[in-house]
């Protein structure tokens, strides 16, 4: 078993990497859509609001239209694309959020502590929140029925109301509940970084003990969030985490191979 998530940033080919995606077996999918929702958004006036929380994780300030936009972007368009494109090529993809079944669940956080303009301060109105559970039952079934699920945030609170949670950590909470051999993270980078701005500085192996190292001291922005969800995967159990390129012909085949940066 293998779960496999692929980002939402420029430069990704869907047609590509569902190609190759459908060459595989016993996987679940799990898919962004950041880019289109950061256009979106703009296009309606609501543009996107970024913020550094104090301990320096970057997210999405996710108010109530703000979250009814990320419905449309990630429950809408992005996942029935991959899923259509997964039937055209003959995978019985089934898409879903995790509100639905109560899939993903998790707690709303009250309020954001958050460094701005050097300040710190606190935001209220937030539909964000922290995944503490995920339905192995409901996923098992389709599995065990030949469905391959396809999913996305938003998840659902104990409270009913839906919450932004994090694709990356989402995923690698997917993976551990579901005691996945592999977790891949693809998105439009080659891998971790040592300078985001030199693709050729890609760090192709990292073990699990000096995992907190890379998260202070080399990942940057979103890259932080992705080694988040890899220590939780590995720490639930799941093998081997393989951040790769989602940009290629072949991004799968080339992540399980050992393309990109390798943690476990």
């Amino acid at each position: 078993m293998r779960v496999i998530k692929v980002g939402g940033g420029n430069g990704i080919d869907y047609e590509a990497f569902c190609q190759d995606l459908s060459k595989q077996q016993d996987f679940v999918l799990v898919h962004g859509g950041s880019s289109l929702l950061n256009e979106v958004s703009e296009q309606l006036g609501h543009p996107a609001r970024f913020v550094t929380s104090v301990s320096g994780h970057q997210s999405r300030f996710t108010d109530r239209r703000t979250l009814e936009l990320f419905n449309m972007v990630y429950a809408g368009h992005m996942n029935k694309m991959i899923v259509e494109m997964l039937q055209r090529l003959g995978v019985n993809a089934l898409g879903m959020t995790g509100i639905d079944g109560r899939l993903v669940e998790g707690e709303r956080k009250e309020a954001l502590k958050i460094i701005e303009k050097g300040k710190k301060q606190v935001l209220r109105g937030d539909h964000s929140g922290i995944i503490r559970t995920i339905n192995t039952r409901l996923l098992n079934l389709l599995l065990k029925n030949d469905y391959v699920p396809v999913l996305t945030p938003p998840a659902i609170s104990s409270k009913g109301v839906a919450i932004n949670v994090d694709g990356d950590r989402f995923a690698g909470k997917v993976a551990a509940a579901l005691q996945a051999d592999a977790l891949l993270l693809l998105s439009n980078v080659p891998g971790l970084l040592r300078d985001i701005a030199d693709e050729g500085s890609l760090i192709r192996r990292v073990s699990l003990d000096r995992i907190d190292e890379y998260i202070d001291h080399v990942a940057q922005g979103r890259m932080k969030k992705k080694l988040l969800g890899a220590k939780e995967a590995l720490n639930g159990g799941v093998r081997r985490v393989i951040l790769g390129d989602a940009r290629g012909s072949t991004p799968v085949t080339d992540a399980l191979a050992g393309e990109g940066t390798v943690i476990g």
